[in-house]
């Protein structure tokens, strides 16, 4: 479906400004700039849609994995050889989908509710992985998606869960290593629910010590704090004993305030100390405050759940945030506008929910995403995340192939967290071309950082234009590759005039000057004999036992899928060489034949 900005551009009264003669004036400025880039976009196009050509190079492309019974996985249960199986290979499809469609951040919920998805001496194994709280799966979930994540150039980082616990009827099948048995002083009853009691200041050193346990231990990108706050309805929370005894007479929601602020504080110095590199970040509720002309209705972070948010990007107690902003029209454009004036200079990539789009929720359209997808992109808020993955992968209101078609057309960075680190890394060496037993390699010298020492990772870029132009994503065909080499298709060497360069990027994401190769293989393959007919519209392929073909790019990319016909429509790509495939269940595939256009 594709998205009409003018709704939101030309008519700003659609977002209910008009009446309000001062916000509008708010607004207006933001309005304009947006407006003047998109029409220069659609006159240069002939076109209701942006180029996406304009897809940034560095832009956090996030998604929720939430493992809360199960939601989103593991659907398998690790009780046998079989099963741990079954459920690896679970999450390497779940990873593939996100590749297809060039996520490139894993929020991963590693602390659930009191428990984990990982070997802690700490807490007790979470029940998700097998069925039973407690019980361990035989092998390390944790461990396994990083390195998961890291073949496919994806970041990883840890999501914590971390005021809540469990509820109170699960509290016996915790065990002995529950936080209620091991520091019973800092759980207070809420509810159904235990909760740690932010008014303890152990709580904070408590939340430290798994912190520093994943840092220490797994090669994560990040580590990410949900639900960091007092629960929803914060006046009833029991905590009046540790007020009592802590609050010294500070106003109450101060004081939550500044608990609240201890623990993001502690939990991000025990990160630094342990690995400076990796992203600290929160998920904070979508409405910081009250805006002058647009209220919260008493949800928002500072006042209701006793998050100050902003003053932890102006401290500097968080490299980024991911403020879960799950609303639509007024309740969406003026809060993203704030979050932005107040950055601090740090990346804030909104939280957008694709669950709304479900006709068993809100059931949204589509153009409800798109909106905010064009305008918190047009804010320089960079990036966006996506809750939660089975939203995105059932494809509700075809939203997985506007962002695959559309919006994500080309790979991308993740956004830099550099705060603490700007000296990009040394340049690779040595860059070169070789064919080794069939196959066309690139291979180059491994780079050395300042801080990370040989722990840096490698952008490979190709492009018909000499030199390759390292500012575009389109140019992008591998990132964050951990490895000295990268194999070439046969297709692409098979193109005339192609060279490439290749540049190492560290662990804060500062991205060092270019190696560059200026020209492509000798020996390119000889394709002829390969090539099937078309009329530049459409492309006639053999009789296949597929349920579906894909066409890929020379870059390796799945640029369209269609269900099987004798006749592939071709008329919406590019000029350039492709490749056409069979797509089967598992991601099964195979060779069909080429293509000129």
């Amino acid at each position: 479906m594709a998205f009409v900005p003018e709704t939101f551009i030309l008519y700003p009264e659609k977002l209910n400004f008009a009446s309000d003669k001062a916000a509008y004036t708010y607004m207006k400025r933001y309005i304009f700039s947006l407006y003047i880039c998109i029409t220069g976009c659609l006159a240069a196009m002939g076109t209701q849609r942006f180029d996406p050509l304009s897809s940034p190079k560095r832009e956090t492309r996030a998604v929720w994995l939430t493992t809360f019974s199960s939601l989103d996985w593991p659907k398998n249960k690790a009780t046998s050889p079989a099963g741990i199986k079954a459920q690896q290979d679970e999450l390497c499809r779940i990873l593939d989908r996100l590749k297809e469609v060039n996520i490139n951040t894993v929020l991963l919920q590693t602390r659930v509710r009191g428990s984990v998805i990982y070997p802690s001496a700490i807490e007790p194994w979470d029940g998700c992985l097998t069925g039973t709280p407690g019980r361990a799966p035989g092998y390390d979930p944790l461990a396994f998606a990083v390195r998961e994540c890291h073949k496919r150039g994806m970041e990883l980082h840890a999501w914590l869960v971390a005021i809540p616990c469990f509820k109170i009827s699960a509290a016996t099948r915790m065990g002995n290593r529950s936080v209620l048995k091991t520091h019973p002083k800092l759980c207070v009853r809420h509810g159904d629910s235990w909760y740690l009691d932010p008014g303890q200041p152990e709580t904070a050193d408590y939340l430290a010590s798994l912190c520093r346990e994943i840092a220490a231990n797994y090669d994560v990108d990040g580590i990410h704090f949900d639900y960091i706050r007092y629960p929803e309805n914060a006046a009833k929370f029991n905590d009046a004993s540790s007020y009592r005894k802590y609050g010294k007479r500070q106003n109450k929601a101060d004081w939550r305030r500044d608990n609240m602020t201890r623990c993001v504080r502690t939990m991000y110095r025990a990160v630094k100390a342990a690995k400076p590199w990796v992203k600290v970040s929160s998920s904070p509720v979508g409405k910081f405050s009250d805006l002058s002309r647009y209220p919260s209705y008493n949800w928002n972070a500072y006042s209701a759940v006793h998050q100050d948010a902003q003053g932890w990007l102006r401290e500097g107690i968080q490299d980024m945030l991911f403020p879960m902003m799950y609303f639509r029209g007024n309740h969406f454009y003026p809060f993203a506008i704030d979050w932005k004036e107040n950055d601090y200079g740090r990346p804030v990539v909104p939280g957008l929910g694709i669950y709304f789009l479900s006709p068993q929720e809100k059931d949204w359209p589509l153009e409800d995403i798109t909106r905010e997808l064009y305008f918190t992109r047009s804010l320089d808020l960079r990036g966006q995340a996506f809750f939660r993955y089975a939203y995105l992968n059932d494809n509700h209101k075809g939203l997985f192939d506007f962002l695959k078609d559309v919006y994500y057309p080309f790979p991308a960075l993740p956004s830099a967290c550099n705060s603490q680190d700007s000296i990009p890394p040394e340049r690779p060496g040595n860059l070169h071309k070789s064919r080794e037993a069939q196959t066309y390699v690139l291979r180059w010298s491994p780079s050395v950082d300042n801080l990370c020492g040989k722990d840096v990772r490698y952008n490979v870029y190709a492009s018909q234009t000499s030199p390759v132009d390292i500012a575009s994503a389109r140019n992008l065909i591998a990132v964050n590759v951990d490895s000295c080499s990268l194999p070439i298709n046969e297709e692409f060497c098979a193109l005339n005039g192609i060279s490439f360069a290749v540049t190492a990027i560290d662990r804060f994401g500062n991205e060092s000057e270019p190696a560059r190769l200026p020209s492509g293989w000798s020996d390119k393959p000889n394709l002829s004999g390969r090539f099937l007919p078309h009329d530049s519209q459409t492309l006639d392929i053999p009789e296949q036992d597929s349920p579906y073909v894909a066409v890929v790019d020379a870059y390796g990319r799945i640029v369209s899928t269609a269900p099987y016909s004798r006749r592939v429509r071709i008329g919406h790509l590019a000029k350039g060489l492709y490749e056409i495939r069979t797509l089967a269940k598992k991601g099964r595939s195979k060779h069909i034949g080429y293509f000129i256009k």
